[in-house]
């Protein structure tokens, strides 16, 4: 019987560095080596996803990459979608509008870029670490032959704020739109179909794997559905109380110090 391991990104596989370190590294080999199955879940777009993927060298058979917060599922195997959904497109235009009146920078993606109204500070802070090309417009949907899978709202200095466009945007969505928290200065918002707990439901059911095999790690409220969702629900000692609140074990060390390999190791 093979399990699978869903990961977070930031946070929880990678260290402040955005690596891999050895340890977690050959832990990996060893539970990918016994028949398992390896699922990173992050809110980023899937090149972002990708990238780090290139980067620290995360190729092992049955690998899956769910990206946008569990919007679209990837088989790194077959090179194709197992899934993806978006936010509906009648909603996007109205989003964005609320984001220009209540002075909240958002954006959202295509297949290929990043796509902003504008070039502010914000879009200059989130891509620090998310190297994904952009393109500046102000028709937001003329850029678009698909639904989004997330558009992101950012705000760096007023919480109050950005917490009051999220009631606005819950209140468009009228349950069709998820919205939290990835960072205190990211609020994702994305299909209520998505969320990382339904794609490690969704994954697990294509693979034919038992609730009771599926591990999922994490720090940030978006993490929590996942942690949630698994047969074994893993928190970082480093993450949010919410999600140490919702999980199973919580790791002794933090995503800089190894905190995955005891995890790993002990479900080979």
């Amino acid at each position: 019987m093979s399990k699978i391991f869903f990961t977070d990104l930031d946070g929880t596989l990678l260290t402040r560095e955005k690596k891999v370190t050895p340890a977690t590294m050959d832990a990996l080999k060893k539970f990918t080596s016994a028949g398992n199955h390896f699922a990173i879940s992050t809110g980023r777009a899937l090149d972002s996803a990708k990238a780090v993927q290139q980067e620290n060298d995360l190729f092992f058979p049955g690998s899956f990459l769910i990206a946008y917060n569990g919007s679209e599922i990837y088989d790194c195997d077959a090179k194709k979608d197992v899934f993806r959904t978006g936010v509906p497109m009648d909603l996007v235009p109205q989003i964005f509008a609320l984001a220009k009146e209540y002075g909240i920078h958002c954006h959202t993606y295509n297949d290929t870029n990043i796509l902003s109204p504008s070039d502010d500070e914000e879009l200059k802070f989130y891509r620090r670490v998310i190297k994904t090309p952009y393109i500046i417009t102000d028709d937001i949907c003329s850029m678009l032959t698909d639904s989004p899978c997330k558009i992101i709202g950012i705000e760096l200095k007023d919480k109050a704020k950005i917490d009051r466009f999220k009631d606005k945007i819950e209140e468009l969505g009228n349950g069709r739109l998820t919205t939290l928290y990835s960072s205190p200065f990211y609020l994702e918002i994305f299909n209520s179909e998505a969320g990382k707990g339904s794609a490690v439901t969704r994954l697990a059911d294509y693979l034919h794997i038992s609730h009771s095999d599926t591990i999922a790690a994490g720090d940030e409220e978006n993490d929590i559905s996942m942690i949630k969702a698994a047969g074994t629900g893993v928190a970082m000692i480093n993450g949010v109380d919410m999600a140490k609140e919702a999980a199973d074990i919580i790791t002794k060390a933090d995503n800089n110090n190894d905190g995955l390999v005891p995890i790993l190791l002990e479900n080979l």
